[in-house]
């Protein structure tokens, strides 16, 4: 984990267990931590990127989301 960045491998849950592991990450936030990255890859499908988007996009403690295909960054605030 570098600083500020709290790091979740999400490979190998479903939509429910990837959304308890997002949701006790943003509970467990500090002032410190400015960005979620979530690592779900996306040769498997696009199911939990989607779940992520779809859940996470107008969620109070999330400013805007970033990522890839594998990857989606909840940014809680500005470095």
């Amino acid at each position: 984990m570098r600083a500020g960045i709290v790091e979740l491998d999400l490979h190998g849950k479903n939509t429910y267990q990837a959304k308890v592991a997002v949701d006790a990450a943003l509970r467990r936030a500090t002032a410190g931590t400015y960005r979620i990255r979530c690592i779900h890859g996306f040769h498997g499908g696009t199911a939990l990127r989607d779940m992520l988007r779809s859940e996470y996009e107008k969620h109070p403690q999330v400013r805007r989301l970033e990522g890839n295909a594998g990857t989606t960054e909840l940014v809680l605030r500005e470095f």
